[in-house]
């Protein structure tokens, strides 16, 4: 195979002649579907989060309570729909639709997590947990229930 040559090519084509080839088979742009789609899946999701926050309110807590409720809530639906299968496909429908919002984030804990469960709780779960989302997240969401707690049982 050292010693075979190359032959040269047949055809000649000029850098504009395959410019103009080359643009006959790309891919038209998206964009605009894209951007539609993302607002209305972002949107959704964003409506999602304003009715659990009204539910929380009618059943007594206050506006902030409440907000802070629905955090937790919607960062518990976005790991069950992951963990379900569900997100990825609302992921690649909306695209940055579903990543902005806090599911977005709930996702990018979980999946990785779920990924490399076979490797075990410890060198798996959770060494990917931290590895993808980054400690800050893991730590902020932990403190933040711990604080919650404190702050609950302390009033």
């Amino acid at each position: 195979m050292a010693n075979q040559t190359l032959r040269k090519p047949t055809i000649s084509v000029t850098p504009e002649e395959y410019k103009t080839l080359s643009q006959q088979f790309l891919p038209k742009p998206t964009i605009v579907k894209n951007v539609i789609r993302a607002f209305v899946v972002g949107g959704i999701i964003c409506a999602i989060g304003q009715v659990i926050i009204n539910l929380f309110v009618t059943i007594g807590l206050s506006r902030t309570e409440a907000s802070t409720a629905a955090t937790a809530t919607m960062i518990f639906l976005g790991a069950l729909l992951t963990g379900l299968g569900i997100y990825d496909e609302i992921g690649k429908f909306g695209g940055a639709g579903s990543i902005v919002p806090v599911t977005g984030f709930s996702n990018s804990i979980v999946s990785p997590a779920m990924e490399f469960k076979r490797e075990g709780y410890v060198l798996g779960v959770g060494a990917k947990l931290f590895t993808v989302a980054g400690p800050v997240l893991v730590y902020g969401i932990a403190t933040s229930i711990v604080v919650g707690f404190v702050y609950f049982f302390m009033h």
